[in-house]
Formats: structure tokens, C-alpha cells, sequence
């Protein structure tokens, strides 16, 4: 997978136990890679599901300092009228086109494949009929809980807002959590049912 003409490595990949007839692509966030979160899921996997966590290349980050590191685009500010990295997140979603159709080559229906993501992760497209799990800490000093709430409030004008559900987890911060990935598995499990 290529960004910004820069290249990553192969993605990490939690193979289905048995045949794969769904796949769940997962982007992680912002100097991270896709291994921690591969193993994540290899602890609530389903038999049927295939789980690859690509790793975004690395590239400076205007927010940091310029400094290089795994991002999947540039990131300007955090404030809600910062710039945006426009071509940057135009070539990630290209990007994360490629892995579902290559998921599709490989034989899994397009309406069988989950697009989720961490913190800067999440990119889709819009489809009104999507089903939307976010999920959010209250004490997350980076991403303030505000923002979360009004991510929510708009992907609920995009799609169905009947299909959005907002998950907020007590005392966690920047990160993840055991109820957080139970609750993840059971949106997981919900949408993609084994089919054989």
C-alpha cells in the first residue's frame, strides 16, 4: 500500500480459521502501526472473519513538529476549523479502495467487509444504509469527548441515523479498552454472521 508516494509495508493480516467469507480492514491511528491492533483482534476473532490492519506509511506530520512518522495523511491542527490534508486523505481512501477490492478479487463480497479505524484511522465513504459503531472515551485528552459528540451528530445527517451508535467508555483515554473490544466484536459479529 502506497500514500503520499511513500510505501508501507504489507499489511498485518489475522487470518479466517476456516474459509474467509468476510473481512474486517481496520487503519490504525496517528504513529502507530497495524500489528497492535491485529493482535487485538486475533483475541476476539471470528472463525469466518478475516482481519487486515494495514500500516500507513511514514511521512512528517505538520502537527508534530514536522517529525516523520506512520500517518496516513498530514495532519494541519486538531481544532475543528484547522486545514486539512486534502490530497493526502483523497490518496488514503484510494488507498483503502485498493485493499477492499483486493478483498473482492479475492472473493469476499464488498457487503461483507467492515471498514473501521482508531483515532485518525476511520476513512469512508458515504453510504446511507452503513451501519456506524463509534466508540469514545471520556477522558481522552487528545481527541476531547466534544469532538466525538459532534463526529456523531454529523455522520448522523450522512447516513441513516438510525444505523449510528455512539459508545462512550468511562475513564478511558487516548486508547482502547476490554468492554470497548466486546462491544466492537459484537457490532462485528451482528453485520458479518458466518454465511456457511
Amino acid at each position: 500500500m502506497c500514500g503520499n508516494n511513500m510505501s508501507a509495508p504489507l499489511p498485518a493480516v489475522v487470518p479466517a480459521a476456516r474459509k474467509a467469507t468476510a473481512a474486517v480492514i481496520f487503519l490504525h491511528g496517528l504513529g502507530d502501526t497495524g500489528h497492535g491492533w491485529a493482535e487485538a483482534f486475533a483475541g476476539i476473532r471470528s472463525s469466518h472473519i478475516k482481519y487486515i490492519c494495514p500500516h500507513a506509511p511514514v511521512m512528517p506530520v505538520t502537527l508534530n513538529m514536522n517529525m516523520a512518522m506512520p500517518s496516513w495523511f498530514d495532519i494541519i491542527g486538531l481544532s475543528p476549523d484547522s486545514q486539512e490534508d486534502e490530497p493526502g486523505i483523497k490518496q488514503a481512501a484510494e488507498n483503502v479502495k485498493a485493499l477492499i477490492d483486493q478483498e473482492v478479487k479475492n472473493g469476499i463480497p464488498s457487503n461483507r467487509i467492515i471498514l473501521g479505524g482508531f483515532s485518525q484511522g476511520p476513512i469512508s465513504g458515504v453510504n446511507r444504509d452503513i451501519s456506524i459503531l463509534q466508540c469514545h472515551g471520556d477522558c481522552d485528552p487528545l481527541v476531547p469527548l466534544m469532538f466525538g459528540s459532534l463526529t456523531v451528530e454529523k455522520l448522523k445527517t450522512l447516513v441513516n441515523p438510525a444505523n449510528v451508535a455512539f459508545k462512550i467508555y468511562e475513564g478511558m483515554m487516548h486508547s482502547s479498552c476490554q468492554q470497548e473490544m466486546m462491544d466492537v466484536k459484537q457490532f462485528i459479529d451482528k453485520l458479518l454472521p458466518p454465511i456457511d
